[in-house]
């Protein structure tokens, strides 16, 4: 059994190891408040906005927009993975970076190639190791995401699909559930498929000033960036609600640690005691 001094310098590792996860579970809760607001705030938008992309895709224009067809055959994917940039938030960025890692591997076991986007430092570090085409990235985006950090990253993606260096876009991210709760998602951005964006209810036609391609151009990016977007608030809010309950988790842990210490000193400390008590008695007795 480890001596006492040993025990009390554990005790106290310990309970300074406490002091900072209650810290950053208290820091993590007041943030991921403000998170979920911006969160919830952006969805309005991003629904209706995706509301007029359904009709878009099911209208006849005179201009059929790139995004809008369907390719024949697929030969290259672009991904766009979004995670952290910083950890301690359990198995958030596992858990979507598995559900990448896999379609990454049967992509290219049925022999499409993959070019990839990262917004975040934790999957940055991933595809990196893994030896992944990076071709845009986005980090330290902070705890207020703006989208014109985001821009220049899904632009590149968007690009490459109109010059056909890519037949499919897909974006991974976290989306949020609840406090307790948050799941991977895959989800095709492109093509813009009606299974993508769901079906309008009714057929809807425009009329488009000045002209179809002008129009659709700007709506269908405006939809783009506002669906990567959304994907990012989802994953920020994610993230604050999956550290602040293994933060709470680790405190919780920490306390039942300290108590499981202080037993063993006080039963290493006792048996000290009646060690030299024993030691005092036999003494006293010889005499």
């Amino acid at each position: 059994m480890a001596g006492t001094k040993e025990i009390r310098t554990k005790i106290k590792s310990v309970q300074n190891t406490r002091k900072i996860t209650k810290a950053m579970e208290m820091v993590a809760a007041s943030k991921m408040r403000k998170a979920q607001e911006r969160m919830r705030a952006a969805r309005p938008y991003a629904e209706k906005i995706r509301n007029v992309a359904a009709h878009i895709s099911h209208a006849n224009p005179e201009y059929r927009h790139p995004f809008l067809i369907e390719r024949d055959t697929v030969k290259r994917v672009g991904i766009i993975v979004v995670t952290t940039d910083k950890g301690l938030c359990g198995a958030l960025n596992t858990n979507v970076l598995r559900m990448a890692l896999n379609q990454y591997k049967q992509w290219q076991t049925e022999g499409e190639e993959i070019d990839v986007c990262c917004i975040g430092g934790k999957g940055l570090g991933f595809m990196q190791r893994l030896g992944a085409n990076i071709i845009s990235h986005s980090t330290a985006l902070g705890d207020r995401p703006k989208l014109e950090d985001l821009i220049g990253a899904v632009k590149i993606m968007l690009d490459g699909y109109m010059k056909d260096r890519f037949d499919r876009v897909i974006i991974f991210y976290t989306r949020f559930i609840n406090t307790m709760k948050q799941e991977p998602v895959m989800e095709q951005l492109l093509p813009l498929t009606g299974e993508r964006i769901g079906a309008p209810e009714g057929n809807w036609d425009y009329i488009y000033e000045p002209e179809a391609k002008v129009v659709l151009d700007q709506v269908l990016t405006r939809y783009i960036e506002a669906v990567v977007f959304q994907g990012v608030s989802e994953n920020m809010a994610s993230e604050q609600s999956a550290r602040m309950v293994a933060m709470k988790s680790a405190s919780d842990n920490a306390a039942t640690l300290i108590d499981e210490l202080t037993l063993v000193y006080n039963k290493s400390r006792q048996a000290a005691i009646t060690k030299e008590l024993s030691e005092i008695v036999g003494g006293a007795a010889a005499v």
